[in-house]
């Protein structure tokens, strides 16, 4: 069998690209995190939780997650309007991939 050069290489449509298209950034996975401790949370409760970040980042990082069907955004018709967000399936089944990373950092922070 013959050995690939690097630059024959493709690891766009591997499984590990994929996951890392699902919760790259900064906050992606610290939403999940977020959801997975204290769901369901609002949008305020969430800005607390991240601090620092602004109400445009932390919406488009909601969107994208629940586009990518990690989350669930639910909506309650009443006045003020209320919003919650929790994990989905999917969602959780990505907590042990994370949980594994968290681990890793911890094993071999220098």
């Amino acid at each position: 069998m013959e050995k690939k050069h690097i630059e024959e290489a493709d690891f766009s449509e591997t499984g590990y690209s994929y996951t890392l298209s699902l919760i790259s950034g900064k906050y992606k996975p610290v939403i999940l995190y977020c959801l997975m401790e204290y769901e369901p949370v609002r949008f305020n409760e969430m800005q607390r939780y991240l601090k620092k970040v602004a109400d445009k980042t932390l919406s488009q990082n909601l969107k994208e997650l629940e586009a990518d069907h990690l989350i669930v955004r639910t909506v309650y018709p009443q006045i003020p309007p209320k919003v919650e967000y929790t994990l989905t399936e999917r969602g959780r089944s990505l907590m042990s991939v994370l949980d594994k990373l968290c681990d890793w950092g911890n094993e071999n922070r220098t």
